[in-house]
């Protein structure tokens, strides 16, 4: 049995709220996934924060209607698992790493906010590093000229230091 219209407004509300939250979206097609398949991908999404749902597409496109993801809507079609999440990179690698390894799920489209992107788009999405692995590399970037000229001044006074100790031994020495 269906679900009432009422029943229909608070999954389309649940999702809505989801959707506000999220920095990306994926569409993957799971038609003969077995049970015990989409349990694991399920258990995958919670580990990386990732809010999986198997929707009907008519209440997957209300929920997204006069968002930034409005554009996701034409590529609703067919049985479709929706993956969202708060950074724009861990939906695509979960989806795309367990797409790898099972045949039957297939990846759809993608998006984020205000853009569309295809199946190969989600791939290369998935293959960028995580935001915490930007942001290392970017402090580490941020940190290296400050850390050189640290160094820097740091070697003047050893220079002195040894070019003394060097006019030292020079005087000791017998002529």
């Amino acid at each position: 049995m269906g679900l009432n219209r009422s029943e229909k407004a608070v999954v389309v509300d649940k999702v809505s709220a989801q959707v506000a939250q999220s920095q990306a979206i994926i569409l993957a097609e799971y038609r003969g996934l077995s049970v015990g398949a989409l349990t694991e991908l399920r258990r995958q999404a919670r580990a990386e924060g990732v809010y999986l749902r198997v929707l009907k597409n008519t209440l997957a496109r209300r929920a997204v209607s006069g968002t930034s993801f409005e554009g996701l809507a034409k590529k609703m079609v067919g049985p479709l698992m929706y993956g969202m999440s708060s950074d724009p990179v861990s939906a695509a690698k979960v989806l795309s790493a367990f797409a790898k390894g099972n045949d039957k799920l297939v990846l759809k489209a993608g998006a984020m906010p205000n853009y569309v992107m295809d199946e190969n788009g989600v791939k290369a999405l998935a293959n960028m590093p995580s935001r915490e692995a930007l942001l290392a590399t970017l402090l580490g970037t941020l940190q290296a000229p400050v850390a050189k000229l640290a160094r820097t001044l740091n070697e003047v006074p050893g220079k002195f230091v040894r070019t003394l100790a060097a006019l030292e031994e020079k005087r000791k020495e017998p002529v």
